[in-house]
């Protein structure tokens, strides 16, 4: 561990705009998880679920309320095209139709219907596994990307390794409530710096304290909009985000998995004034080990959190165990 006065600065004006090189690999090397859990791991950050913290997280629901963060998976979704990612498409293979007309072949008078969907496993509400992204050809734990991820897809850290794992304490941090009081959403291309996230869990109160294996939450408010006006640019486009400078926050505060309202979990545009692309993505995925989750919706949450004064509760995010999958798409629920 390097000494806290050689680590990267955790301010986005100390940030060499036409480095991103140089600043990605600075907090690669301060903030590597490698060889922490074994050389065989495959949870990464997850490992800092224990049955204690589940348990003390079963022990925060009192109200008995659940609270779907999930956005809808239907052909009017964000998605448009990009590398092939297309919106959900549902075909129906039974319908009500071919019952009444007796046109499916079962006996005295039963009928049914069935259907499938085709979609990508990250177009919608969803998590990055820890075999969607390398740096410089390298995956989680030192692997080489290669040997992890083939044409039969993840064949070391498959979402399917998460399935009984992602479960643990939640907290909300509504940045868009606490920096921008008066709408609720914080303008595209707001960087959201380790200062602003531990001044929100002030502001919010103790519910909101932050440590080990906890799944934290950030509500930018970039879902609110693009309710309300369309999706226009929300996938790929500007967004607010988290700062690259947060990778020492994420770190330190040893939390297990963090999602975000927004297609990209980080600042859009990235913070160079050179091409590059989701630095932070690159950061804490191969590097730290750390699940992200993207797309959420977390208005809901908000507003009961708000409402109650509790910013803590029940997470339960399970991925579908899709075999070699390095994403998946999640209906999380939290519970008040």
């Amino acid at each position: 561990m390097m000494a806290e006065s050689s680590l990267p600065s955790e301010r986005p004006e100390d940030l060499d705009r036409q480095s991103p090189e140089a600043e990605i690999a600075a907090r690669a090397a301060a903030y590597r998880n490698w060889g922490r859990w074994g050389e065989d791991d495959v949870l990464g950050t997850l490992n800092f679920i224990d049955p204690e913290k589940r348990a003390a997280a079963a022990a925060l629901v009192s109200e008995g309320r659940v609270i779907s963060l999930s956005q809808n998976f239907d052909t009017d979704g964000p998605q448009k095209g990009w590398r092939r990612r297309i919106n959900p498409v549902h075909t129906m293979t039974d319908t009500g139709t071919d019952a009444e007309r007796g046109s499916q072949g079962f006996p005295h008078g039963i009928g049914g219907a069935d259907d499938y969907v085709t979609m990508p496993l990250q177009c919608s509400t969803q998590w990055d596994g820890l075999g969607h992204i390398f740096d410089h050809g390298n995956a989680w734990n030192g692997r080489r990307a290669g040997d992890v991820v083939t044409s039969d897809g993840d064949l070391v850290t498959g979402i399917e390794h998460t399935r009984d794992v992602i479960v643990s304490r939640g907290i909300l941090l509504d940045l868009g409530r606490y920096l921008a009081p008066e709408t609720g959403e914080l303008p595209d291309g707001y960087a959201i710096t380790a200062a602003e996230l531990d001044a929100c869990i002030e502001a919010q109160g103790p519910t909101s304290g932050v440590g080990r294996g906890d799944i934290v939450l950030v509500r930018t408010g970039r879902y609110t909009r693009a309710r309300r006006e369309g999706w226009g640019e929300y996938a790929g486009g500007p967004s607010p985000g988290l700062s690259l400078t947060t990778a020492g926050w994420l770190h330190r505060t040893e939390i297990a998995a963090i999602a975000t309202d927004t297609w990209g979990f980080e600042v859009r545009p990235n913070e160079f004034d050179v091409p590059a692309f989701q630095p932070l993505h690159q950061i804490v995925i191969p590097n730290m080990g750390l699940t992200i989750g993207e797309m959420w919706n977390l208005d809901e949450l908000g507003d009961a959190c708000a409402a109650l004064g509790r910013w803590e509760f029940l997470l339960s995010a399970p991925p579908l165990p899709i075999t070699g999958a390095v994403g998946s798409p999640i209906n999380p629920v939290a519970l008040l």
